[in-house]
């Protein structure tokens, strides 16, 4: 009798101590993610992501930290992707066109289709990316993607007023803007976005495309002179933030809930900060002395012809590899008419 109480004491005070000291093996031991991103840390994009890191931490009570390099500290923008997949950084935050050909399904997004605002884009990429659940991005985690504000033509020195004005100028584009501006007449010169400002510098390069926000953000409004208002060709960039694949499955599951309720919240702060970064841009871009050029319509309506037969060429050519290259566009299309209307 008396053995039998000993042993249920025992046991009593086995389960007694586990459960006080659990916790505190769990919190002993928190998970340390490392997330790699090539805006600088003063960037809108950039302290976004720092707030998610913080975030993240914060609604996990810890378990769950994240070491934030800003600035392509960790890995190179083109880089950016596959050093998710291989371990170099836990998280990664860059943009598909980087390493064109490699996403050909989230390209369509990119295509130069009329986005008038980066809330509208963004929700554009995610609805494809929801609606077609890319196999070229089941390598990674995809945290959640979304999309910059229209993409314009900036200049310096030479005002482009008409398509004419747009022959042999050299400008930075990646991705389908390249195929845009050859199709314009211009010259395609590919370059990451940290590059670029040394590059209208030095006469690299004589002007690029990209959304407004650039002219802040990047301080680009230093070194160009023009913005030509080509709204009925805006296109967008997609972002991506992503997690390694291995890392991702780790973590417990009620960890992976919390951070995917915080990734749908940063979806619409993405899309939001675009905008409102924009329309910093435009003003940082006034105050330097620049100047922006409007479209006549009918110079507008003959850009958006030019460009069309890139729209064709991104069906056709993903058709090839097997994909759904004419729903792709359809849909899009489809989606930010909706979204627009």
């Amino acid at each position: 009798m008396k053995k039998s109480f000993l042993s249920c004491l025992f046991v009593a005070i086995v389960f007694a101590l586990s459960l006080c000291l659990s916790p505190i093996q769990a919190q002993a031991k928190p998970v340390t993610l490392t997330y790699s991103n090539f805006f600088p840390p003063t960037h809108i994009q950039s302290k976004l992501a720092a707030e998610w890191c913080k975030e993240v931490e914060k609604r996990t009570n810890g378990q769950v930290k994240v070491q934030y390099f800003p600035g392509q500290t960790l890995t190179k923008a083109k880089q950016n992707y596959d050093g998710v997949v291989q371990g170099m950084s836990d998280i990664g935050f860059c943009l598909f066109a980087y390493t064109r050909g490699r996403f050909p399904v989230m390209e369509v997004v990119d295509l130069p289709l009329g986005y008038p605002s980066g809330v509208v884009a963004t929700k554009v990429a995610n609805d494809v990316y929801n609606k077609f659940d890319p196999e070229e991005l089941k390598d990674t985690e995809v945290m959640y993607l979304h999309a910059h504000g229209p993409g314009l033509l900036f200049t310096r020195k030479k005002p482009v007023k008409t398509m004419a004005d747009l022959k042999g100028v050299k400008i930075r584009s990646h991705g389908t803007s390249a195929k845009v501006v050859k199709a314009l007449g211009g010259t395609p010169v590919a370059m990451p976005m940290p590059e670029l400002y040394q590059a209208l510098q030095k006469g690299v390069v004589d002007g690029g495309l990209y959304p407004l926000e650039v002219n802040k953000g990047w301080k680009m409004a230093e070194v160009v002179d023009y913005c030509t208002l080509d709204l009925p060709i805006a296109y967008t960039s997609t972002f991506y933030v992503v997690m390694n694949k291995d890392k991702w499955n780790s973590l417990p599951k009620d960890v992976q809930a919390t951070i995917q309720q915080i990734n749908k919240e940063w979806i619409a702060k993405h899309g939001k900060a675009w905008d409102e970064s924009d329309a910093a841009g435009k003003a940082f871009l006034l105050e330097k002395g620049g100047k922006i050029i409007p479209l006549s319509p009918e110079e507008g309506a003959k850009w958006k012809k030019t460009v069309t037969p890139v729209i064709g060429e991104y069906a056709a050519a993903v058709e090839k590899k097997g994909l759904p290259g004419k729903e792709l566009v359809t849909f899009t299309e489809s989606t930010l008419k909706k979204y627009t209307d």
